[in-house]
């Protein structure tokens, strides 16, 4: 193979590095359930202004262990574990349907810190799905209707003829959510606390599901 020039963007790569300085994260600064110390993060996120701190990385796998990873919005959480909604047509969800396991990576680089959970997948009720897509702005309302999401389609211009369409089924009531859309939630098996220290000695705290409970371990860097 080609050497690669000390000139080049890839030869940069090597020596693009950010240290981390901000206070690490001990095991007594946790607190003791992963939903609460992940109420805090989040509520830090917020507070520091960071743009879509809900926002995640959603990774799943086909029958066959192929990965595949998007970001998604974070819309619930709580001891039940983590909420995201869809279409169930989607590839994301046939292969949750599949292979009905996820992990889930939040990551606040301003705060040097990292979330990553690892759980199963299940769907929410119809009820928790109504609930939501009745808060939605009209606009994803109809859009949830329109996009056959992960769908091969011929142009921009067919999505937004179907767009319209549904728009002119509904054009004064709100509309339902369709059949085929709504939630996904990952329970969590882990739930890992990432604050990034100098040296690239991270702190890696983590909750795991235990048969007494939740233990928490701390993981090398």
């Amino acid at each position: 193979m080609d050497s690669v020039n000390s000139s080049t963007p890839e030869a940069g790569l090597a020596r693009m590095r950010q240290e981390y300085t901000l206070p690490g994260l001990m095991e007594a600064d946790l607190a003791a359930d992963w939903a609460t110390q992940f109420a805090a993060w989040l509520a830090d996120a917020v507070a520091a202004g960071l743009a879509e701190p809900n926002a995640m990385v959603f990774a799943t796998a086909d029958a066959a262990g192929r990965p595949s990873a998007r970001t998604v919005l974070l819309k619930a959480y709580d001891q039940k574990g983590f909420v995201l909604f869809t279409n169930y047509r989607s590839r994301k969800a046939a292969e949750a349907f599949v292979n009905p396991y996820g992990s889930l990576v939040f990551f606040w680089r301003p705060m040097h810190r990292q979330v990553v959970v690892c759980g199963s997948v299940e769907r929410v009720t119809r009820a928790e799905t109504e609930e939501y897509f009745g808060r939605r702005p009209r606009g994803a309302q109809i859009g949830a209707w329109a996009s056959p999401q992960s769908a091969v389609v011929a142009s921009r211009e067919e999505l937004e003829t179907r767009w319209r369409e549904y728009a002119a089924r509904w054009p004064d009531d709100t509309p339902p959510p369709p059949e085929h859309w709504g939630g996904l939630r990952v329970v969590p098996e882990t739930v890992e606390f990432w604050q990034g220290r100098e040296s690239r000695m991270h702190d890696r705290l983590r909750y795991r599901r235990a048969d007494a409970g939740w233990v928490v371990e701390r993981l090398a860097p």
